[in-house]
């Protein structure tokens, strides 16, 4: 089949679909699958300071981070609300920082703003690397992720075929619904806390501290709940149509949040991600654009 190219959002210029989209669901669950990502941003940080310099900077711990080991981090506003989200793995030599290219500019110019006497190096490396989605069930940061010379990307494209079955971003994207996984720019917004969309013990290390936003996260987490909580909205199958990400989500005519991503999963139907009101009633019933959607708990309400 030949493949749907997405021409706007996030992922402009990736493939969508290669119209068998049950058929690449299922693969990807199995761990038979693969994706090219390539159109992702990669920023490389070499310099001896770089770790523990990225470790002052992100929510992740990292002065120890071994070679080859992928971790998902954060930069957060000095109030904690999310700025930044990527995916980063270092090789002994350099990190290497994977992200939506519309993110990568505002990272670059924050990371070259806090370089000071430190020995790094900032660099936009998306035209000589590629990354890919490499065969094999999922993890719980969407990997296992091949990061690789664009020179190699072709020959690799070929390997990986012979073994796996490539996949769009449609069944990536409802695989990651599916699993609970927030996506900033979809599920956030400008007062985004991580403790909201279930990023603690993942992307946010809760054994290390003196990060910006920090106590924010600290005092949300040691001394009461966040006021919005992320769930996985369970959609009701019958309408045609699915919601837009951001439409409101409505209990008994109020507005108590916003939808985030959507899509259609191959086994669950249509699902989303929204952020509602933490003491929404967890057996409620809400509607989106006037379709209903029951409720799976992803941040505790209590």
């Amino acid at each position: 089949m030949s493949a749907v190219y997405l021409e706007q959002g996030l992922d402009k210029g990736a493939v969508w679909h290669f119209g068998q989209v049950a058929q690449e669901g299922r693969a990807l669950a199995k761990g038979h699958a693969w994706a090219d990502l390539s159109h992702r941003a990669i920023i490389e940080i070499s310099g001896k300071d770089r770790l523990s310099w990225l470790h002052s900077l992100t929510t992740q711990h990292l002065e120890k981070l071994e070679p080859g080991i992928w971790r998902e981090a954060l930069i957060l506003d000095p109030k904690g609300h999310l700025e930044q989200q990527f995916y980063l793995v270092d090789d002994g030599d350099a990190t290497y920082l994977h992200l939506d290219q519309v993110s990568a500019p505002s990272l670059i110019e924050y990371l070259e703003k806090m370089k000071f006497m430190l020995d790094v190096k900032v660099s936009d490396v998306s035209d000589p690397f590629a990354i890919l989605k490499a065969p094999g069930l999922s993890d719980e940061i969407g990997g296992p992720y091949a990061l690789l010379p664009r020179n190699d990307l072709e020959a690799t494209k070929e390997a990986f075929n012979k073994v796996a079955m490539q996949v769009g971003i449609w069944a990536l994207e409802a695989e990651r619904i599916a699993m609970g996984r927030a996506r900033i720019g979809f599920d956030s917004d400008h007062k985004s806390l991580p403790n909201e969309l279930g990023l603690l013990n993942r992307a946010v290390h809760m054994a290390k501290g003196c990060y910006r936003g920090q106590e924010t996260v600290a005092k949300v987490f040691n001394l009461g709940h966040p006021p919005r909580r992320l769930v996985l909205l369970h959609l009701d199958g019958s309408s045609v149509d699915i919601p837009k990400s951001k439409d409101p989500i409505t209990l008994d005519g109020k507005v108590i949040g916003y939808i985030g991503s959507v899509a259609r999963h191959h086994e669950l139907g249509p699902i989303g991600l929204g952020v509602i009101k933490r003491l929404t009633p967890a057996d409620a019933i809400l509607g989106v654009n006037g379709i209903s959607a029951s409720q799976e708990i992803l941040v505790a309400i209590e």
